[in-house]
């Protein structure tokens, strides 16, 4: 049970009305095990019969520092030596802010590895997040004092990854075991091509580092979907509970997780087998028109033949050689006038985009076509799937095509 602590020494922005300070803890859920983890302390105001968060005091940036830490350090007190009680402990997410870190351990203070001391509580199930604020100390000397707290064991987590303090190149240096995600950006990344892209790039930058992808703030079922389409590896936040005074069985939220991740499986499957489907297609059509000319200097002509067998979705269609030289012009579909013909592509080398090299070692006469994810396009700013067929040795085409259907696994 959690200790409470009331005192009249505490600063008065509190606005403790007969309230005591308290511990509490949300679960935090991993994917791969469907068990809870781990839980994150937040800061209560308890009275009777009410529970107040202790959020906005910490947030107000007019009270003094030193205010706020004596709050935070009661509040981390009570769940470390609660966590010391605990047979098999879960990992206990203890968030500091990097000027509490930076201006305390510059003194040589390490208040939380004295608890931990203490209350006889292995380090290695201790995760410091850093939380998002306006840093204008020395990064160096900040990231000495976060490899103390890692080289005692415990792990680094950065908050409200995209903002403020939590910048790629503070996220590089910290080099975190992992990346909380806010569900804020994952829902505006369901219809808005720019944060869909930030957000794969931090799937991308957690895969680089060696971290991983914690989702914050998932309320429903559906915020749970995108946050697995995403590349989370954990998640927490009301869809499961809110902050409470006790820790749960681990596996309360087992079902829940389980069965979202059969369905998304099983969606995901289908998506791709939908693309392959497509790919397979357009590689058996035009087979039928090569074999049918079979002259490597009527790329175009190839194309002018496919055309008709395309339905709307299709952008954009050209072949290249081997070495990414662009063979054929380029057709592209326009809104008002149907196929346009620009031969000003041809000779152009695209060998450096990123997918080029990989679907050139893959395709090949046994693989014939291959589906990239969705991304961005360059001129219509549409999502949209760039399909890759093997026509015969040297000879490949591209088809870019619009993504209008719902992005399952797209990550």
């Amino acid at each position: 049970m959690t200790v409470f602590h009331s005192s009249n020494s505490l600063p008065h922005a509190l606005g403790l009305n007969g309230e005591v300070l308290a511990a509490y803890y949300q679960p935090i859920i991993a994917l791969d095990t469907r068990r809870i983890m781990g839980y994150e302390v937040l800061g209560r105001a308890v009275g009777d019969g009410s529970v107040r968060s202790l959020g906005p005091f910490f947030g107000d940036e007019s009270i003094p520092m030193d205010e706020q830490l004596l709050v935070d350090r009661i509040i981390r007190e009570q769940a470390i030596a609660r966590m010391g009680q605990e047979i098999s402990p879960p990992l206990l997410f203890l968030n500091l802010k990097p000027s509490w870190i930076y201006q305390f351990g510059q003194l040589g203070g390490m208040y939380t590895l004295s608890l931990l001391k203490k209350y006889n509580v292995d380090p290695r199930r201790i995760v410091i997040e850093i939380t998002e604020e306006s840093f204008e100390g020395s990064i160096e000397v900040l990231l000495s004092l976060v490899e103390s707290y890692r080289a005692h064991g415990c792990h680094i987590a950065i908050d409200d990854v995209g903002s403020g303090f939590s910048s790629a190149d503070r996220i590089a240096q910290i080099q975190p075991d992992l990346l909380k995600i806010d569900m804020h950006m994952v829902k505006k990344s369901a219809t808005h091509n720019g944060y869909f892209g930030v957000l794969r790039s931090f799937s991308e930058l957690a895969e680089q580092i060696g971290a991983s992808l914690l989702f914050e703030g998932v309320e429903t079922t559906e915020d749970l979907e995108r946050a697995i389409q995403s590349g989370a590896r954990y998640v927490q936040g009301f869809l499961f509970a809110k902050a409470e005074p006790d820790f749960r069985d681990p596996e309360d939220f087992y079902r829940v997780i389980d069965h979202e991740l059969k369905r998304h499986l099983k969606q995901y499957a289908m998506t791709e087998r939908y693309w392959y489907n497509r790919a397979e297609g357009i590689a058996d059509k035009l087979q039928e028109i090569v074999n049918c000319s079979g002259s490597l200097h009527e790329t175009d002509l190839w194309l002018e033949q496919l055309i008709p067998e395309l339905d709307d979705t299709f952008i954009r269609i050209y072949i290249c050689n081997e070495e990414g030289i662009q063979l054929s012009a380029d057709y592209r579909r326009e809104a008002e006038t149907g196929w346009s013909y620009e031969a000003d592509y041809k000779q152009l080398n695209w060998s450096w985009r990123p997918y080029f090299v990989p679907n050139l070692v893959l395709l090949n006469d046994h693989r014939r076509s291959i589906v990239s994810r969705v991304y961005t396009d360059l001129d219509t700013r549409e999502w949209i799937r760039t399909i890759s067929v093997f026509v015969r040795r040297d000879v490949i085409l591209f088809a870019d095509i619009k993504d209008t259907g719902k992005r399952a696994g797209n990550r």
